[in-house]
């Protein structure tokens, strides 16, 4: 039997739609995020949006095996050409967009033609692993960092050609304010909390942060922040590119994300007994998440390229290592000001990057946190000094077949995933070693830099 409530769902989105064309709306985008981090989309007119809700788009099973180069790899549970899933927009998400007249976005959820849950829908793991975390009690508060590298559109290779000047410098900044305010004025109008914005340290790099939500919601906005930034820079003859590595050598693209377990109202990362007046609680968590780093890797650094960027004493966090404050550790504790820690303090995981897709990144972290909750674990010594320069420091996978060989020994991520998700994923992966790996640094980074 469907879990979709058709009637219902139909009359809400034809509601919602009549609110969309007032605002002057004639299209709604309708996106997912495959394995690969590639956002895709389809889109409906708003007069169908009732139809799309009720009954969905159709889109092929075969998003599930795309490259990011659009190569259309095989896999243990692929089915060819063969199939239909149906894309439902999720009509609370639903968004005018400010940057682009006359269109909505929303993001959608896959299901089977009778209704069922696609089990490789990356949005509905993400929520499962929030319900799961609810069920004991729990829930996270998460938030996306966006990096990214603007060139002057007609210079696409030159990450100088849009901006000048030293690293974090106001330069930066005064040369490219009208831009940096449009993209602020933008993101506002479609309901996201901006809450800094700062030219960042490699030639053309800005960086963006956001305020922390739900989980799933966390990533929605990833994904609207990014699209909003691509669109606004194209507006103002830019070209933004969120890739993990620009050009060989310099400093790459991160797609840190931050989260705090909440009990409630009460943040568990603050007011404890635990080092750095963590709580038992909170420690289990991050210690989940720190023991399954090796693994969470296969998801949060998923390309290729993601290991150009993974180069120490570049705060990219490639040891295994955690410590307050300390912006080489991948897990990172951040206590923010005296006085404001009950609300701001929070684990930053560092050595992810924005080819990742941030629905499966939200649901890998919980369900690592949740594994380090059930065991009760806890975290070892904290490091204060960079890692790099200790002779016991591990390493962090070097390359993405290191990581995807973690992520195959680690049995709660995989249980947690499922198995056609999991086993997916990896054929996705190995699919990019095999068509990807051979690269020279150069010849990679130039295939990669505009694909997210």
């Amino acid at each position: 039997m469907s879990q979709l409530d058709r009637a219902e769902l139909a009359q809400q989105g034809a509601i919602r739609a009549d609110g969309l064309r007032a605002a002057g709306v004639e299209l709604v985008a309708l996106t997912f995020v495959d394995n690969s981090g590639i956002t895709r989309t389809k889109a409906v007119p708003v007069d169908r949006l009732w139809s799309a809700a009720a009954w969905g788009v159709g889109a092929s099973h075969s998003f599930d095996f795309f490259l990011a180069t659009d190569e259309i790899v095989g896999g243990r549970y692929s089915r060819g050409p063969v199939g239909d899933l149906r894309l439902h927009p999720d009509l609370d998400g639903l968004v005018p967009l400010a940057a682009q007249p006359g269109w909505a976005w929303a993001p959608a959820n896959r299901y089977d033609q009778e209704g069922t849950p696609h089990p490789q829908d990356a949005r509905a793991l993400a929520a499962a692993a929030t319900a799961r975390l609810a069920s004991l009690g729990y829930n996270v508060r998460t938030a996306f960092e966006i990096e990214w590298v603007i060139t002057a559109a007609d210079a696409p290779d030159d990450p100088r050609s849009a901006t000048a000047g030293p690293a974090y410098g106001y330069a930066r900044l005064s040369a490219q304010a009208p831009y940096l305010r449009a993209l602020v004025s933008t993101l506002a109008a479609q309901g996201v909390a901006v809450e800094q914005i700062h030219p960042e340290y490699a030639a053309g790099q800005f960086e963006l942060s956001v305020a922390a939500d739900d989980p799933v919601r966390a990533a929605d906005i990833a994904v609207l922040t990014r699209e909003t930034i691509r669109a606004v820079s194209e507006q103002h003859g830019l070209r933004a590119s969120f890739t993990p590595k620009f050009a060989p050598g310099g400093v790459g693209n991160g797609g840190h994300v931050h989260l705090s377990l909440w009990d409630g109202d009460r943040n568990l990362c603050a007011g404890g007994d635990r080092r750095f007046e963590l709580t038992a609680t909170a420690e289990a968590f991050a210690a989940g998440i720190y023991t399954r780093l090796p693994a969470l890797l296969a998801i949060g650094a998923p390309s290729v390229v993601s290991y150009l960027r993974l180069e120490p004493h570049h705060w990219a966090g490639v040891f295994l290592a955690w410590g307050l404050e300390n912006r080489e550790a991948p897990l990172r504790l951040v206590r923010g000001a005296a006085g404001q820690r009950d609300r701001a303090a929070n684990f930053e995981v560092k050595c992810f990057d924005l080819t990742a897709n941030p629905y499966l990144v939200v649901a890998a972290l919980l369900f690592a946190g949740l594994a380090g909750l059930e065991s009760g674990a806890t975290l070892p010594d904290p490091v204060d000094v960079d890692p790099g320069t200790l002779p016991s420091a591990e390493r962090l996978p070097r390359t993405l077949a290191e990581a995807v060989a973690a992520f195959k020994a680690d049995d709660e991520l995989t249980k947690a995933f499922g198995p056609e998700l999991a086993t997916t994923l990896m054929d996705v992966r190995l699919g990019e070693i095999d068509r990807l790996g051979s690269l020279a640094p150069d010849e990679l980074c130039a295939v990669m830099r505009y694909l997210h």
